[in-house]
């Protein structure tokens, strides 16, 4: 996840759960005050939600449509890339939602509990796990997009951004540092995005980046190292990465569970559109 720490689902190993510095800089992305309100952001909002819901949709690995207003299109996918093989998933953004089942039964027992509930609830950890034969669980985590008119930079002036391959030994040395758990969340062997780094003393202690998901959506993953979190390295790395997405025309997606994680991203102008959840049912029912 992305953050001063990815959740659940997603292509490839979620299914089994980006110059920068010179746009910024040149100001082709210019500072704006703090995220909107009223009609311009609802425009953003208006703008984003339709291509946020055609990636889902699409991850979902069968022909499925997001619900009407308040509803939740249940559909039968076991290959589905919202959640883990064999699980349930399901996503919600704005005010819609669909979800995947592994099999007819799961699915069935999914309609059944989701069927007089709001659509909000369908995301919400405590009454999910009383739905019976519920396991294992991943989320929820929200899900927040960014467009280039609602992006806010934010850069140092006192650190220099230094990109590195996606791949650089700093990088994995970064990630040996913060822990198997945070490096787990952030994802940052996954990226396929050049790594925006910053160092102190030589050594990397905050790194974003972000993978190429399909529809043209760059899925953010951003990692502080322990002892260098609460200096707002978050969104200095995070904003390089943003942008170098931006700049060549993909949707980035910030995907987090911790409130820190969401800050971040709400001071980049991510706008929060929805929620993700997954969950493990009886194997006797899948």
């Amino acid at each position: 996840m992305p953050g001063e720490g990815g959740a659940d689902g997603g292509p490839d190993r979620d299914s089994a759960a980006i110059a920068a510095l010179t746009l910024v800089t040149q100001g082709r992305f210019p500072g704006r005050p703090p995220a909107s309100t009223g009609t311009l952001g609802s425009m953003r909002m208006d703008a984003l939600v339709p291509r946020a819901r055609r990636l889902w949709e699409e991850l979902a690995r069968v022909p499925v449509s997001f619900a009407p207003p308040g509803g939740v299109s249940v559909v039968v996918s076991p290959r589905s890339g919202l959640c883990p093989v064999g699980w349930v998933g399901v996503v919600v953004l704005g005010g819609s939602a669909i979800a995947t089942a592994p099999s007819e039964s799961a699915a069935a027992i999914v309609r059944d509990a989701w069927g007089q509930l709001p659509v909000s609830a369908v995301v919400d950890g405590d009454l999910v796990r009383q739905i019976p034969s519920v396991g294992q669980m991943l989320g929820p985590a929200t899900l927040s997009y960014v467009s280039p008119a609602g992006f806010r930079p934010v850069s140092s002036d006192t650190m220099v951004m230094e990109q590195l391959p996606s791949a650089h030994p700093d990088v994995r040395l970064l990630e040996h540092a913060a822990g198997l758990e945070d490096a787990g969340e952030a994802a940052l062997d996954e990226i396929t995005s050049p790594a925006f780094v910053l160092r102190d003393h030589g050594r990397v202690v905050a790194a974003a980046g972000y993978r190429a998901w399909p529809r043209r959506t760059a899925h953010l993953s951003v990692l502080t190292a322990p002892e260098a979190r609460g200096r707002g390295l978050a969104r200095v790395t995070g904003s390089a990465a943003v942008a170098h997405a931006l700049s060549t025309g993909l949707l980035p997606q910030w995907r987090a569970r911790p409130a820190a994680s969401r800050r971040v991203a709400a001071a980049l102008g991510f706008e929060e559109l929805g929620s993700q959840l997954s969950f493990e049912v009886a194997a006797a029912i899948a």
